[in-house]
């Protein structure tokens, strides 16, 4: 680890992961039975955010609890003291942190999976929405173009934003990285000027992570950048109007605990204020002011179905 500030503290320490899948079929093992299995979420946490906004979208709030975890985790080793139990009955004298997301089986009492791509996707295509009408979140012929705004997202977004901001490079770097974030952010404002949704008309779990990192970038890295740098990431007015529109959404909204993500920042960051943390870009509570409430919102043409948030 360089002796210099980072923007963000590094990853955890490896250890083994669990990459169960939920199955079709009884023979698969791990098969979707109501309320057989739990989430178990940290909303601090962006991967945690993702699954969470999936759960309520697919209407699964009855059909597979879950269990909320404090923003900031309890223990030395940056993991949470409540998920130990089930790290050690999945695996004996487990050398890592017990950290989220987890899914867990309450047949077992085991680990099925803390791979969140493969959590976010078991419960769009295993679980069904007690009857309701929900969104397809992952439309037949869009799994690549999902996959490519993932890869976008992290690489295009959060790392060329935590990278504008790191203190321990150049200017030069700074500014490339600075550079790539906002060529990325000019095309998606330029799409989103055109159709409701990145991949159209309808939400998709495309939509869900360009969200979910727009809130990073947003409430954590801009925390790291000069204010100039802040004013023309702001400037992309239809994404930002968007990101307002998503989170006036339950689903969306009032999932964000933004108190939660500002104590886990500062927890972990070992970087340097800059600037651009007194130019907020955009007043997130405001906006899930009536997800908070539970409060139907409408979007017509939008396609959205507004659903109370009960997590």
């Amino acid at each position: 680890m360089p002796s210099t500030p980072l923007t963000t503290v590094p990853s955890l320490s490896s250890s083994p992961s669990f990459r169960g899948r939920i199955g079709c079929d009884a023979n698969s093992g791990y098969y979707a039975v109501p309320r057989r299995y739990r989430l178990h979420l940290s909303l601090s946490c962006p991967h945690c955010l993702r699954i969470a906004i999936t759960h309520s979208l697919l209407g699964l709030e009855d059909t597979l609890p879950v269990v909320l975890l404090p923003a900031v985790p309890d223990r030395p080793d940056g993991g949470h003291s409540a998920l130990r139990p089930l790290y050690e009955a999945s695996s004996h004298r487990h050398p890592g942190p017990a950290v989220a997301p987890v899914l867990s089986d309450t047949w077992t009492g085991r680990i099925v999976t803390t791979h969140s791509s493969h959590i976010l996707r078991d419960l769009a295509r295993r679980f069904g929405g007690d009857g309701q009408e929900r969104p397809v979140l992952y439309p037949r012929g869009a799994e690549k173009e999902i996959e490519a705004v993932e890869r976008l997202c992290e690489d295009r977004i959060n790392e060329a934003a935590q990278r504008a901001g790191q203190a321990d490079v150049d200017a030069a770097e700074r500014r490339t990285a600075l550079g790539s974030l906002l060529r990325v952010l000019g095309s998606l404002d330029w799409r989103l000027a055109h159709q409701s949704f990145v991949l159209g008309d309808d939400v998709t779990a495309a939509d869900v992570r360009l969200w979910v990192s727009l809130v990073q970038l947003d409430t954590v890295h801009r925390l790291h950048l000069d204010a100039a740098a802040v004013h023309r990431i702001a400037d992309h007015r239809h994404l930002w109007s968007y990101a307002r529109r998503l989170a006036a959404h339950p689903a969306f909204g009032c999932h964000l605990d933004l108190d939660g993500i500002a104590r886990r920042h500062h927890d972990r960051c070992q970087g340097l204020e800059a600037a651009g943390a007194a130019v907020q870009i955009l007043d997130w509570a405001v906006h899930i002011v009536d997800s908070v409430a539970g409060r139907p919102v409408h979007y017509g043409a939008d396609g959205f179905t507004a659903r109370q948030c009960t997590n």
